[in-house]
């Protein structure tokens, strides 16, 4: 049995009430809300005295003690070694960081490879920099019927001149898990590197970088319950011998190298904290044996929330769901849209008449909601879960749903 209340008393914001009700998160992929021990982790921080680094009293001490432990946290949660894990504003600035140092080693007849269906911080930040080394990008289809990646030419499209390749472990967007093995096995046979978005992966399901074989992985703490804070996991053979742009002065190690300016220090403070309170849900000796343990609970109950609501809006007809098959993994994020109706104002409308707390747009997945034509209609409405959501907000969500179709029905009549 998942301990629901137990984790719902974890999170704060959800004692906060909106036109008289309870708010209902539905904005998961977005942003998670914060664990009550993230909160108090940064205050902890700020109210003891920050410092910067390399001072020779005590503030300045605890804060790289701080920067040691959130680094050995995050390596528990993906699977890496914590001299791997650096930090940053956000993946995407981590991101464009990465792939300016990378096309320094490009050149005349090499590609990168990126996908239709993610996220544009891995594409732009990739492709941007192809455009300045003067390279060829090219794209992994997206099945527009299935929403997974066209696979069918991988071959051909990751050859011998291929650098680098760009794929998500998730979509954002619409769920679906990729196949991202046979992305990774395809990279690795000609030699390329791979870049893997796991922002909306980590939230939900167990991260093993090396069983993906990711050279640079990135994710973002405030997706898991935790602070603003980007994070980049890059393999240590390959982050040793990356040129990255940096002051002079700036050390020439890793991870530090990656890290320019002073960091958000009590962001980074907090990020154990968050990453401790994934691993309490879980038993085990170790914290990454506890993290595993704790991602196939939070998976196998948001999974039960996710078929839950996705069984109910396939009954209503004015509602277009937009997923993979059956066959195929996905995060509990459903994307959808209502005939006849501008998703922006659903969303004001669940908002002011319910509470609930649900994003529309094309949430950065452009290619894919281009390809699909969501745009010329003002996107998808997206609703996604977190382990703090109960049966009973779904259950208000549905009753939500059903009435704004029943009042549009009277209206159009």
């Amino acid at each position: 049995m998942f301990p629901i209340e137990e984790v719902r008393r974890q999170f704060p914001a959800l004692t906060r009430k909106y036109n008289g009700k309870l708010a209902v998160y539905m904005d998961g992929p977005g942003g998670s809300q914060a664990a009550k021990p993230v909160i108090e982790a940064i205050i902890s921080y700020m109210t003891n005295g920050g410092a910067n680094l390399h001072g020779e009293f005590p503030t300045s001490k605890e804060t790289e003690q701080y920067i040691e432990k959130a680094r050995k946290a995050a390596a528990d949660l993906v699977g890496a070694k914590p001299n791997e894990v650096a930090f940053g504003q956000n993946s995407t600035s981590l991101m464009f960081a990465v792939s300016r140092a990378l096309k320094k080693t490009w050149t005349s007849g090499d590609n990168i490879v990126v996908t239709e269906i993610d996220h544009r911080s891995n594409v732009d930040s990739w492709t941007t920099a192809a455009e300045d080394a003067g390279i060829e990008v090219r794209f992994i289809p997206v099945d527009p019927k299935t929403l997974t990646l066209d696979l069918s030419n991988l071959n051909n499209i990751i050859d011998e001149n291929t650098k680098l390749v760009a794929a998500t472990l998730a979509s954002n967007a619409v769920g679906t898990i990729t196949d991202i093995k046979t992305i990774s096995n395809r990279a690795h046979e000609v030699g390329a590197m791979l870049a893997v978005d796991a922002v909306h992966a980590v939230p939900h399901f167990l991260i093993n970088r090396d069983q993906i074989g990711a050279q640079f992985l990135f994710c973002s703490a405030y997706k898991f319950f935790g602070p603003h804070l980007g994070i980049a996991v890059i393999k240590e053979e390959v982050f040793e011998k990356l040129s990255v742009y940096k002051l002079q002065p700036a050390p020439t190690y890793i991870p530090d190298k990656l890290e320019t300016g002073t960091q958000n220090h009590e962001a980074i403070a907090a990020l154990e904290a968050g990453i401790n309170f994934i691993a309490s849900l879980g038993i085990g000796a170790t914290r990454r044996e506890k993290i595993e343990s704790a991602y196939a609970r939070m998976e196998e109950y948001e999974n039960k929330l996710a078929r839950k609501l996705r069984t109910a809006l396939e009954s209503i007809s004015e509602v277009t769901l937009y997923q993979a098959p059956e066959s195929v993994a996905k995060t509990p994020t459903i994307a959808f849209t209502i005939n006849g109706a501008d998703p922006v104002e659903v969303c004001r409308w669940l908002a002011e008449n319910y509470a609930i707390f649900i994003a529309s747009g094309d949430f950065y997945a452009s290619t894919l909601a281009d390809k699909l034509g969501i745009n010329e209609s003002g996107g998808w409405i997206r609703a996604g879960f977190a382990p703090y959501n109960s049966e009973e907000e779904i259950e208000m969500v549905i009753e939500a749903i059903q009435a704004y179709v029943k009042s549009l029905n009277v209206v159009n009549k």
